[in-house]
């Protein structure tokens, strides 16, 4: 008679929470969407230590790499809540890539950091396969993360996201404020939504004073609450790109937490103050919604979201209605929201015209 072989044992690794077979499992999972972001400059493959690229051929006479570094703050918890993880990782790549292409660098990798309680190999597929979604709108490569278990930091379903990308452009072509002048013309160029800010304020206002659900229609909104609070960030780097071409840009603001008045003053040089005419685009419902609903004030409003406009270019005036052209062929949606004006040294650097007192 023969005796059944005794069951291996347990990994103790694996006892306390984290498997290793798990994670490898999840690797080979993801393979193929993260190769489909590659271009020939990558040089090496998903599963080695570190991610290789090469900026041999950037033709460019003095590189200057630029870096971002950013997260989706508590968007992930209407992800968990609608049970749809496929586009929070869009989110991801647009805090990121947003914030180096209005330096005027063009986004070269990407890379991610996921980590959660327990890897759920579903999830974790979904969320990385919106991550190499984002990366082929910016135009650039997906070549390492990390997926961390780590039980105990974490509840169980709950993982957390942070995002990094590094981007490149010349010297003399970094765009950082110091041309802007006086006269100077401001395009606001529209968001697809809330984008990915605000969402402590927004939860507290749909769940815990109106006690809505994520399934609820809001007529309001013309979809699902859900469907509302999950668009997807805007990417608008290849727009950009394309502008840059041909206009002189002077500066640009990614219109992120914030909002117009933290914002905007970061690329003001002294003795110069933006005047944003508030009525120049549509808001779009959900804004007016969270307001309304939310009892909120317009000046706490445009300090908290991006109220419709996601990014905002400064260009010369003579050079305004150009863009505009350029960016509504890119299949933007620019608005003429400004201009720049001289300040007294006393005087608030951001005006928005009908919130001034």
């Amino acid at each position: 008679m023969t005796t059944a072989p005794a069951p291996a044992p347990a990994s103790r690794y694996s006892e306390a929470g984290v498997d290793i077979d798990k994670g490898n499992a999840f690797v080979d999972r993801i393979k193929k969407l993260v190769r489909a972001t590659h271009g020939r400059a990558v040089i090496d493959d998903i599963g080695g230590f570190s991610g290789l690229f090469s900026i041999g051929n950037a033709n460019l006479k003095d590189p200057v790499l630029v870096a971002s570094t950013d997260g989706v703050g508590t968007k992930l918890k209407i992800a968990h809540l609608c049970n749809k993880h496929d586009t929070i990782g869009i989110d991801l790549v647009a805090m990121c890539v947003n914030d180096v292409i209005v330096c005027g660098a063009k986004p070269l990798f990407f890379l991610d950091y996921f980590a959660s309680s327990s890897l759920d190999l579903d999830v974790a597929t979904d969320v990385i396969k919106g991550i190499a979604d984002g990366c082929k709108q910016a135009g650039c490569s997906l070549i390492g993360g990390e997926t961390a278990e780590m039980p105990g930091m974490y509840q169980p379903g709950d993982y957390d996201l942070a995002g990094f990308t590094v981007g490149i452009c010349d010297r003399d072509a970094i765009i950082d404020g110091t041309n802007v002048r006086v006269g100077n013309k401001i395009i606001g160029l529209a968001s697809s939504g809330l984008h990915s800010n605000g969402y402590s304020l927004v939860r507290k206002i749909v769940f815990d004073e109106l006690k809505l659900n994520v399934a609820d229609q809001v007529p309001e909104l013309g979809c699902t609450l859900g469907e509302a609070l999950l668009k997807p960030t805007k990417i608008y780097v290849e727009s950009v790109l394309r502008v840059l071409r041909n206009v002189k840009i002077n500066a640009m603001v990614h219109n992120t937490g914030g909002g117009f008045y933290d914002n905007i003053p970061r690329v003001l040089p002294k003795g110069c103050k933006a005047v944003i005419d508030k009525a120049s685009w549509p808001v779009p419902p959900i804004f007016s919604f969270l307001q309304e609903k939310g009892k909120v004030s317009a000046e706490e409003m445009h300090r908290t979201f991006n109220m419709g406009i996601g990014l905002m270019v400064v260009v010369n005036e003579a050079d305004a209605e150009a863009a505009m052209q350029q960016f509504t062929a890119m299949g933007e949606q620019p608005y003429l929201i400004g201009e720049i004006k001289p300040a007294k040294e006393d005087e608030a650097q951001v005006v928005i015209s009908s919130l001034a007192a």
